[in-house]
């Protein structure tokens, strides 16, 4: 242990000299040259230790700030008004806590697909927190389940405010950053393994309830609070720094923001956090529209430049001479969230009159509302997420297991089964070969976390059969290890994929990108993550499927990505493929439920995997019209969005609409039975497309506008309603600036995939 030592400071509260004291480790601060004779070193002193301890040694005067009763904006005048400049600035950046009036910072963590906290250099999870991992994110859309994403987004946000609330971790992580809510145009992104999927419908509904699971159902106060990412048009990483995402404005309201606008309205999501692109030319982090449209039109508080961001300003962009100008520029522009060099460039600026502090004031009253949303200014007893502290850690309880558990069931897609080769049957067994480089590991990406458990692939089986199975592993074909098991083992299965960190030490392995940011050096051309791009769709990794394959024909591929895989040898050879997102702690324990019939596979796919690379238009393309996703694609895919298989078989039948007509701002039910015609229990994933053969401006081939996951029993029928809104049909019309709802007669097609189209019905809009 450290020598401790306690100290005597006086600080001032209204006027009035305070003394008091608080014992320190030496050791662990002897580094901060500790003089303390200001509120404002006070305050910034204590702003680096717990800011638990701060109203202990201290009585606190009944602010109105602190007062429940009184309005918002009122306490929030009363807050501002007590606070120095300097104490101001701080709060520009990630921490919004105020130590010397006692209010608490509320703090920052990822929070994608499982809450995150990173010490210096990259490092996940200081002082040990584990918390539930679930799938990334394409996994968790691929469940094609909003409601349990709900309740993911609930698990990380009770997760996130026990470790806040909890003496043991005393950490501060109450804004979450997540959902990401861009869009996956193109499989290429590095980052792709970040968002849901490439439909804005989709992504917009799976952002909504991962946000409003998040945030909590109580009618006053936040459990947590969500900062969705990266606004907007995210989606390419080699040039992310000096790139431009160019489109027009009907691309921007019906695609690009969609999930953005549905997350901020109808989820109550109010942080967002700017991309490092530019739009048709204007850097996200000082365009107009973030206040224009983000703030002033969707109601959003924070809006929050991403790492480094400002800086990218000055260089490479050059479009100010230095970073006082850029910040001064962010701050003009809404910014009041700096994850980036700004403290002394605004206190620079606001000396020479270049920001007023009226200003500075504005940004921050934004902030406070989150604040206050959080309840973090009012007694305890009033809010019923103080209570989550103390208890059980939630990541080890079986609620949390149990969500994740049925999560990383529901996100599996049986890609191909030829002649109901799935299921296998245990009791006809005596021997698997297990193989392949994946096969005995779980790969976390840069926004995941550490997980309470882990239950590999070559686990999950063994834990799966039992010990009256021979399960052989075998990594790789080094010493014809993977041949020599397969060809001695009934089965084969064989897990591959990709390496979404691109190597064991993402937080350092950075290499000069193309346009002189920060990349990966991947070992693979068909690897890619935050900073690369891919540079193939092709696995390289089949080579070794074709070697299994070539001895033992009862060959299972599970392949676990973040992106699609052209893995068109393997579609045409191999009896049964699975398919499942990386980082999800009970992946295996899924896997082997689905590979040996404890569990009818019925996850769907979120994006279009085409055949080759060359169906994909040029990468910085961003005008989806000329050939990306589903509602534009040219020519065949792989596999079709919204594609996935099941053990069972459903019919459709008995389609009808509530009314034959919708109004401009009215909503019909759209109604068909589904029945299980097979042997198997399952779940039918029931999608409803609408296309515009009779619109008299350009629209998408088809767009998805409904959906819902539906289980059923053998023989059992059930009626599915799907509400189908005017609204979601308007385009927009440039000359009015605004969305116009079409009066034109519209096709209702109903099926399993964008592709596998059951039954169809028109509708009259008027």
């Amino acid at each position: 242990m450290g020598e401790s030592r306690e100290i005597y400071y006086v600080y001032q509260v209204e006027g009035v000299s305070i003394e008091s004291s608080i014992v320190y480790n030496v050791l662990a601060l002897r580094r901060l040259h500790w003089r303390l004779p200001m509120k404002r070193e006070f305050a910034s002193v204590l702003g680096c230790l717990a800011i638990g301890l701060v109203p202990a040694f201290a009585q606190q005067p009944a602010y109105p700030f602190k007062d429940p009763t009184l309005a918002m904006e009122k306490r929030i005048d009363n807050l501002l008004s007590l606070m120095t400049i300097e104490e101001k600035v701080d709060c520009l950046g990630t921490r919004t806590g105020v130590p010397r009036l006692g209010v608490p910072n509320f703090g920052s963590s990822e929070g994608i697909h499982g809450v995150v906290q990173r010490g210096s250099q990259g490092q996940i999870n200081r002082a040990g927190i584990t918390t539930t991992q679930f799938p990334q994110p394409p996994g968790m859309g691929e469940s094609w389940d909003p409601d349990l994403v709900r309740q993911a987004g609930a698990v990380q946000g009770y997760e996130a405010r026990f470790i806040t609330q909890t003496e043991k971790y005393n950490r501060q992580i109450l804004m979450l950053w997540g959902p990401q809510s861009d869009l996956a145009r193109d499989p290429r992104w590095g980052r792709s393994e970040e968002v849901y999927g490439e439909d804005p419908f989709f992504n917009g509904t799976m952002a909504v309830a991962f946000i409003k699971g998040l945030q909590g159902d109580d009618p006053k106060y936040w459990q947590a609070a969500a900062l969705l990412k990266h606004f907007l048009a995210n989606s390419n990483e080699n040039y992310r720094i000096s790139s431009s995402s160019d489109f027009d404005q009907r691309l921007f309201w019906e695609y690009y923001s969609v999930p953005f606008r549905m997350g901020f309205l109808e989820g109550g999501a109010k942080g967002v956090m700017a991309s490092y692109n530019a739009w048709n030319g204007v850097t996200m982090a000082v365009n107009p529209i973030l206040k224009s449209i983000v703030q002033q039109q969707w109601g959003v508080d924070v809006l929050s430049s991403d790492g480094g961001a400002v800086k990218l300003l000055v260089e490479p962009r050059k479009l100010f001479p230095n970073q006082k100008e850029a910040v001064i520029a962010c701050l003009k522009a809404g910014i009041n969230q700096f994850l980036d060099s700004y403290r002394n460039e605004t206190l620079a600026a606001l000396k020479d009159g270049s920001v007023t502090p009226a200003e500075i004031d504005d940004l921050l009253r934004h902030k406070f509302r989150v604040t206050i949303r959080l309840g973090l200014l009012d007694p305890p007893e009033m809010v019923p997420f103080s209570k989550i502290k103390d208890s059980p850690e939630p990541w080890n309880t079986e609620k949390d297991q149990a969500v994740s558990m049925k999560m990383a069931l529901e996100s599996v897609v049986l890609l191909k089964n030829a002649n109901s080769f799935l299921p296998l049957k245990k009791g006809s067994l005596k021997s698997i070969a297990v193989i392949g480089p994946l096969a005995d590991s779980i790969h976390w990406d840069w926004y995941g976390g550490t997980p309470p458990h882990t239950i590999t692939p070559l686990q999950g089986i063994k834990n799966e059969v039992g010990p009256n199975v021979k399960v052989k592993y075998a990594a790789d074909e080094i010493g014809n290890a993977a041949v020599n098991a397969a060809r001695t083992s009934d089965i084969a299965i064989v897990v591959v994929g990709n390496d979404p960190t691109c190597g064991p030490d993402m937080a350092h392995d950075w290499v000069t990108s193309p346009d002189g940011g920060n990349t990966l050096p991947c070992t693979s051309p068909s690897d890619g993550r935050e900073g690369r791009d891919r540079e193939s769709l092709t696995l390289g990794q089949e080579q070794l499927v074709k070697q299994v394959f070539a001895v033992n024909p009862k060959t299972v591929v599970l392949l676990i990505s973040s992106f699609p895989f052209a893995i068109n040898w393997s579609e045409a050879n191999v009896p049964a493929i699975l398919h499942m997102a990386h980082s999800s702690q009970d992946e295996g324990a899924a896997l082997a439920k689905v590979l040996f019939g404890g569990y009818n596979p019925a996850g769907r796919l979120v994006t279009t995997w085409p055949k080759s690379i060359d169906q994909l238009p040029k990468m910085m393309d961003y005008n989806i019209r000329n050939g990306r996703t589903y509602m534009y694609f040219k020519g065949e895919p792989l596999y079709p969005f919204g594609y996935g298989l099941s053990y069972t078989t459903f019919r459709y039948s008995n389609l009808k609409t509530s009314s034959a007509r919708l109004a401009s701002d009215g909503t019909l039910q759209v109604n068909v039975d589904v029945t299980n015609t097979g042997s198997y229990a399952g779940d039918e994933v029931v999608q409803v497309y609408v296309k515009h053969p009779h619109s008299k401006v350009e629209r998408p081939g088809e767009e998805l506008k409904g959906f819902q996951r539906v289980t059923l029993e053998p023989n059992q029928t059930k009626t599915v309603e799907i509400p189908l809104k005017a609204a979601t049909l308007a385009y927009w019309d440039v000359k009015l600036s605004a969305f116009k709802v079409e009066a034109e007669q519209v096709d209702l097609v109903i099926g399993s995939s964008s592709s596998d189209i059951k039954l169809r019905t028109t509708v009259r809009v008027q």
